[in-house]
């Protein structure tokens, strides 16, 4: 009987602006984007063309963006000089830079 009498209710609709008991709206009960999700995109276009540099590009962007090293503290522990890690760095950027104008062109395309 109780089974019968809920499902009778569901063929009634209810207003989203309509309070309920807790004076509490339907709308306002509902969930919001997760402000994170623009970045799943991003993160799987960084992925890919971090895959495209070689293991010592990958390591030196690890160790200055992740581990927060100087250029020169890099350079220090990879045994050359500060201007050649200047140079890895800027190489392996415009890499990534062109993946994602390649990304975000493709996706307007789309």
């Amino acid at each position: 009987m109780l089974e019968a009498l809920e499902a009778g209710r569901s063929y009634r609709t209810a207003s989203l602006d309509a309070p309920d008991r807790d004076e509490q709206t339907l709308a306002e009960s509902l969930g919001t984007d997760d402000p994170q999700f623009n970045h799943i995109e991003d993160r799987s276009v960084l992925a890919v063309a971090l895959q495209r540099l070689s293991p010592r590009d990958q390591r030196i962007l690890q160790l200055r963006f992740v581990d927060g090293l100087t250029q020169s503290e890099i350079a220090a522990r990879l045994g050359v000089s500060q201007m050649q890690i200047s140079r890895l760095l800027a190489s392996s950027l415009q890499i990534l830079r062109t993946s994602f104008d390649s990304a975000t062109a493709e996706a307007a395309e789309s």
